[in-house]
């Protein structure tokens, strides 16, 4: 077989050995994985930028960019209910078009989520810098800013991200029942604002209610607003759930468990925007609170609720280590799937007794500290974006592949009208790509182009097919 187009079949993951995952995950736990990914910063900050962008149409904003992801969504539900196993879009690559496809998307899943993982951890150094200063703790400013911004290592965010690994180290379920702890402690903090500000809802903030059009018109200024062009912002606040799938291996019972947490954290999280979005239109006009970086403490102090606007602002700061926990999750087990099949080495996909694969925990975690203390994070940033598109084109079009060549495959979950979904997926992501700047989606394809001479040097040699 050609190293391109050498495909591994559809198999059951290893029950036993060294090398295989300990099912030890319900719907509730995945399910809260998928809300931990989505629901973060975005929407304390993100509500107001793009209420800023499309006026109360902002809601169908969110509808919209919801729309494109649940189609991936129920992509992702099918292929993972049909192959259980650790490597969401990169082992269905490799089981639907091939190992160098199937490189290339891992490689760029490497990227997504190192990258998150370590932006937010500069985040949420931000905020605990913030809360230092308050309670008196004057740490040198050296020690809060990486040598790019005139610092010598960011040590908050190399901090968070080597707590974070080592939560993950204590075991899969553990870290999981953490996770889910704190992500009741988020909808808990959102669902106090929606009930302090409804009693303050005027229906005239609502007209117009698409002021910009719901097109991406680019005003005067250069900037692109309306309902489309909002949602193109927006979308980059959904992804997350991808990161559900990576668990697949380690659910109790896939079929249901995986079905119940991609597609009940998608429902979810669109549903908490929206809501949360309306309640924040309906207490104060989108011209003033989208101004703010914080539009929702923002409304709360303007509606006389200081104490509880710091309770939200402070839930932020419990919001991010959850976003780092999922993301570093789901790298590690791109990592440990990559190494199984031989394209990593294979020494770290080794499981130890407490059924986490700790040799790739650890890497991902160190290198995500090294980025987030040390390097420029702009740029770099929006290059997951990139990643994620791709992922999700992969998928969407390896489902569509198998159900051709393999159509009497046993599916716990069937993707609906799977000929139009499959399609929609895959236009939608090609065009939320299309609208990335010039810069992102070049060093993408040198990262990639980089990649691919990483393969040709080790992955293709020593594969597990190739030595098959």
């Amino acid at each position: 077989m050609s190293f391109v187009t050498r495909r591994k079949p559809v198999e059951p993951p290893p029950s036993h050995g060294e090398h295989s995952l300990i099912r030890t995950l319900g719907w509730p736990h995945l399910m809260a994985l998928g809300v931990g990914a989505i629901i973060g910063t975005g929407i304390y900050t993100l509500t107001g930028v793009a209420a800023g962008l499309a006026g109360p149409g902002v809601i169908l904003s969110f509808a919209l960019a919801g729309a494109v992801c649940a189609f991936a969504a129920l992509c992702y539900a099918e292929m993972s209910t049909l192959m259980p196993q650790a490597g969401s879009a990169y082992a269905y690559s490799y089981v639907g078009m091939g190992e160098l496809i199937a490189w290339v998307v891992g490689w760029s899943l490497i990227l997504e989520y190192t990258v998150v993982c370590s932006t937010v951890a500069v985040g949420w150094s931000g905020y605990a810098g913030g809360l230092m200063q308050q309670a008196g703790w004057n740490m040198p400013a050296e020690l809060l800013a990486g040598p790019h911004a005139g610092g010598i290592v960011n040590l908050p965010a190399v901090f968070i991200t080597l707590a974070v690994t080592c939560l993950l180290l204590v075991g899969t379920r553990e870290s999981a029942t953490v996770n889910f702890i704190l992500v009741l402690v988020k909808l808990a903090a959102l669902s106090a604002f929606v009930a302090l500000t409804l009693p303050s809802f005027n229906p005239e903030h609502f007209h117009p209610f698409a002021p910009f059009g719901f097109g991406a018109q680019i005003g005067p200024d250069g900037v692109k607003r309306g309902v489309a062009a909002a949602a193109g912002i927006i979308f980059f606040a959904f992804y997350g759930f991808d990161a559900i799938s990576t668990a697949a291996e380690e659910a109790k019972d896939p079929g249901r468990d995986l079905t119940i947490g991609i597609i009940g954290s998608m429902i979810a999280c669109t549903a908490i925007y929206m809501i949360v979005a309306a309640a924040a239109l309906g207490a104060s006009p989108f011209e003033v609170f989208s101004a703010s970086p914080e539009p929702l403490a923002f409304i709360l102090r303007g509606l006389g609720h200081p104490q509880v606007a710091a309770i939200v602002a402070g839930a932020a700061v419990v919001a991010l280590p959850t976003v780092i926990m999922v993301f570093m999750f789901g790298q590690s087990r791109i990592f440990f799937a990559m190494a199984r099949d031989g394209l990593l080495p294979r020494r770290l996909a080794a499981v130890g007794a407490r059924g986490v694969p700790a040799p790739v925990v650890i890497l991902t975690g160190l290198v995500a500290a090294v980025i987030a203390g040390l390097l420029p994070l702009g740029e770099i940033a929006a290059l997951a974006n990139a990643g994620t598109l791709l992922a999700f084109i992969a998928t969407a079009v390896a489902m569509m592949v198998l159900r051709r060549r393999s159509p009497g495959l046993p599916r716990p979950f069937r993707t609906p009208l799977w000929w139009l979904v499959g399609p929609m997926a895959v236009v939608g992501c090609l065009y939320l790509f299309s609208t990335l700047p010039v810069s992102t989606i070049v060093n993408f394809l040198i990262w990639n182009a980089a990649g691919v001479v990483v393969y040709l040097l080790y992955g293709r040699v020593k594969s597990r097919l190739a030595n098959a």
